[in-house]
């Protein structure tokens, strides 16, 4: 399975359609800021046309996304897994928009406690998969993921957590636009792949030809 991930479209979403038009992936997965504070309206316009290469789209709002963007991805043809989980040839996935609390009191923010509650239940339902993704838009704390300019962690110590008492496959995540990386939290490899308006992404392969021993290989890219 070939996996595109993206984050951070903040409405700019021509690279990923120019990208599908001549490259061929499995699933897609947006990890949140679809838009930059709305409209609704185009949230739905972004999801329907990433969809309408009849690729599998799973979404998670984030920070900067309207409060009520659930409805918005529900109402598109792409599948919400903002607190829910699905699987996917034997691949569990779940998620969790927004953010932890920011300076800025964007429109979805969560405290660590909910947060901790609400993305361990949907971590429950997938942990018994052989490849499990942990899809958020905060990336967790104390990685190369969180890191703001002047060096401090911002991400959410709540994600860290699960993380470490889940081991999931891959934690993709977004968020901070300056901190495009991959690193590993125990055996998890976590990945911002940066904004999408920028010509950032992440694909990930999944090989399953040996049963005993599935790769998971992640690699940032930029669309071209």
């Amino acid at each position: 399975m070939k996996i595109l991930a993206v984050s951070d479209i903040h409405g700019k979403y021509i690279k990923i359609i120019d990208y599908l038009k001549k490259n061929t992936v499995d699933l897609i997965i947006l990890t949140g800021d679809i838009t930059d504070f709305g409209p609704n309206e185009l949230a739905e316009e972004i999801l329907n046309e990433i969809s309408s290469f009849d690729i599998p789209v799973l979404a998670i709002p984030g920070n900067c996304d309207p409060i009520n963007l659930y409805g918005s991805i529900d109402n598109s043809k792409a599948i919400n897994i903002h607190g829910k989980s699905v699987t996917i040839k034997n691949i569990g996935i779940c998620g969790f928009g927004g953010s932890n609390p920011t300076p800025f009191n964007t429109p979805l923010e969560f405290d660590e406690i909910e947060i901790y509650d609400s993305a361990r239940r949907v971590m429950e339902e997938i942990k018994n998969h052989e490849v499990t993704l942990f899809v958020t838009h905060a990336p967790p704390w104390g990685t190369k993921t969180d890191l703001l300019p002047s060096g401090k962690h911002v991400g959410s110590e709540s994600l860290r957590k699960i993380i470490e008492e889940f081991q999931p496959s891959i934690n993709l995540c977004g968020h901070i636009h300056e901190s495009m990386a991959i690193d590993k939290i125990g055996k998890t490899s976590i990945i911002n792949p940066g904004m999408l308006k920028e010509g950032h992404a992440c694909i990930i392969n999944i090989d399953d030809s040996d049963d005993d021993n599935i790769k998971v290989i992640p690699e940032i890219i930029n669309l071209k």
